[in-house]
C-alpha cells in the first residue's frame, strides 16, 4: 500500500499540472494562481519595505543622442555638466500671469442635478472607466463603463477568457487615456491639467460642469493591508457651510459622499492637483473662460511647479515627499528633465525615511514622470532599476505597460535590444495595440 502511494501521489500531481495547462482550464485558473502567488510574495516581502536608491549616474558614452517620444519632439543630449548628478535646479520663473479672479462671488453651495452614479463593483481597477462614464453620462452619452474599458483597458487578448478576467491584468488607466477615449470615441471634448485649486473646482461646478480629480488615499487592499492607493473621484458639488466637496466615489464611499476640504486637499496633493473636465463641443469657449490661465497648458504646469516649491518649504514627512515628487512631475511636464530628475531624487531620499508601513509604494503604478525624467537625462540604469522594483517587488509581475515600456526604452539605449523587445511585447500583452509599445517595435523593424 505504501509503495502504491509513493507512485500515486506523484502521478496525481503530474495529472493536476497537465490539466492546469489545458488552455480552457489554464485561462480560468491562471490569474487566480498569479493572484495567490502575489499575495504570498506580498506577505513574505512587503513592497512597502523596498526602497529605490537612484544612482544619479548618466550614461554619457554616446557623444550625442537623439531621442524622440511619440513623434512629438526631438531632444538632443550631449555630454555636458548639466547632465551630471550634481546639476542644480533652475529656479522657477513663476506663472506668466496670476490666476483669474472670478468677478461674481461663487454660491456658497451647489449640488449638480442629473448625475448618474456608476460604481466599479465586480471589476478590477475600474475607477478610471467608471468615472469617465459618469462624466460622459452627465452630458447625455449612452455608453457604459465596459464600453470605455474595452478601449482603454482591454486587458489580455485571450479569447478563452471572459471580458472581466481579461481586464484584470491591466492595473491602471492614465489621465491621457481617459481624455483620449472621449476625444476619439465620442462627440464630446475633454482635457486635463495639473496645478488646480479649490476655487477653480468650485467655479466649474457652479457653472454646471462636474470635474474628475485624481487623489491618493489609504484603504484596505486585496492583500488585506491598509495601504496608499490612487483613485479617481467625480466632483459634483460643494457646500461651504460644512466645508465639504460632494463626490461620487466609485469604490467604498458611494454616491453623494461629502469629504472635508482639508482632507480633499491632502489627497489631491498626491497627484499634483490633477483634474479632468469633460464637456460638449459647443461649450469650448465657456470651458476656456472658466479655466482662465489654466487654459494654457504650459502656464498650468508652471503654476503647479510654483505650488510644489512653496509646499516644499512648509511640508514635512509624507507631505514633503509628495511636494518634491510634484516638483519633479511639473518639471517633467515642462520638459525640464534634469531638474525633474533632481527633484525626484530628493523625493525618493525622503521616501526612504518614511514609515515603511504607510509608504505610498504604488506611486509608479499611477505616475510615470520619474521614468521620463531619468530617461531623458540619460540615466538609463535608474530607469531600469526603478521599473524593475515596481514590476517585481511592488506589483508582482509584468502588469504595468508604462513601466515595461520605459524599461524597454532604457534597455535599448543601454545596448540590450533583446531585453527591450521582451518588455515591449510584455507591454502589449497587458494592453493590446497600445501605441507607444507598438511604435517602439516598429522603430526596431518589428511589426507586431
Amino acid at each position: 500500500m505504501r509503495k502504491r502511494l509513493i507512485w500515486i501521489i506523484p502521478a496525481a500531481l503530474l495529472l493536476m499540472i497537465g490539466l492546469y495547462y489545458i488552455p480552457p482550464i489554464h485561462s480560468r485558473l491562471a490569474w487566480r494562481v498569479d493572484d495567490l502567488r502575489a499575495k504570498i510574495k506580498h506577505y513574505f516581502n512587503p513592497p512597502s519595505e523596498v526602497v529605490f536608491q537612484p544612482s544619479g549616474a548618466a550614461d554619457l558614452s554616446i557623444e550625442t543622442v537623439i531621442l524622440t517620444t511619440r513623434a512629438e519632439y526631438l531632444l538632443t543630449l550631449t555630454p555636458r555638466a548639466t547632465l551630471t548628478p550634481l546639476a542644480t535646479s533652475t529656479p522657477s520663473q513663476g506663472p506668466t500671469a496670476k490666476p483669474t479672479i472670478t468677478s461674481t462671488p461663487l454660491p456658497v453651495s451647489v449640488i449638480l442635478k442629473g448625475v448618474k452614479y456608476v460604481d466599479q463593483r465586480n471589476r478590477w481597477n475600474y475607477c478610471g472607466p467608471a468615472n469617465i462614464t459618469m462624466a460622459l453620462n452627465f452630458w447625455g452619452w449612452k455608453g457604459n463603463r465596459d464600453d470605455v474599458a474595452k478601449v482603454i483597458k482591454p486587458g489580455e487578448n485571450n479569447p478563452n477568457m471572459n471580458f472581466i478576467d481579461q481586464g484584470k491584468i491591466d492595473k491602471n488607466v492614465m489621465p491621457y487615456e481617459m481624455t483620449g477615449f472621449v476625444s476619439d470615441n465620442t462627440d464630446f471634448n475633454a482635457l486635463y491639467r495639473v496645478g488646480g485649486d479649490m476655487n477653480l473646482l468650485k467655479g466649474f461646478i457652479s457653472a454646471g460642469y462636474p470635474v474628475i480629480v485624481e487623489k491618493g488615499y489609504y484603504e484596505r487592499d486585496a492583500n488585506g493591508s491598509v495601504s496608499w492607493m490612487g483613485h479617481y473621484q467625480f466632483v459634483t458639488g460643494y457646500d461651504d457651510a460644512v466645508q465639504s466637496f460632494i463626490v461620487q466615489d466609485t469604490y467604498l464611499d458611494g454616491p453623494n459622499f461629502k469629504i472635508k476640504y482639508d482632507e480633499f486637499y491632502e489627497g489631491w496633493r498626491d497627484f499634483d492637483f490633477l483634474f479632468i473636465v469633460v464637456y460638449p463641443p459647443d461649450s469650448e469657449q465657456k470651458v476656456h473662460d472658466l479655466l482662465g490661465n489654466w487654459s494654457d497648458d504650459e502656464w498650468a504646469n508652471r503654476h503647479a511647479l510654483d505650488i510644489a516649491n512653496e509646499e516644499i518649504t512648509t511640508q514635512s514627512g509624507f507631505g514633503a515627499f509628495f511636494a518634491w515628487f510634484n516638483k519633479g512631475t511639473s518639471h517633467a511636464l515642462l520638459q525640464e528633465y534634469v531638474d525633474a530628475a533632481s527633484a525626484y531624487d530628493q523625493a525618493f531620499s525622503i521616501y526612504a525615511t518614511l514609515d515603511n508601513v504607510k509608504r505610498p509604494y504604488r506611486m509608479l503604478w499611477y505616475q510615470t514622470g520619474p521614468y521620463k525624467a531619468y530617461y531623458y537625462s540619460a540615466r538609463y540604469a535608474d530607469v531600469i532599476d526603478l521599473a524593475t522594483i515596481t514590476l517585481d517587488s511592488v506589483i508582482g509581475g509584468p502588469y504595468l505597460e508604462e513601466s515595461l515600456y520605459w524599461r524597454g526604452m532604457a534597455y535599448y539605449m543601454s545596448g540590450q535590444t533583446d531585453l527591450a523587445l521582451d518588455d515591449y511585447y510584455a507591454a502589449l500583452k497587458v494592453h493590446p495595440n497600445w501605441i507607444p509599445a507598438t511604435q517602439a517595435l516598429q522603430d526596431l523593424g518589428v511589426f507586431p
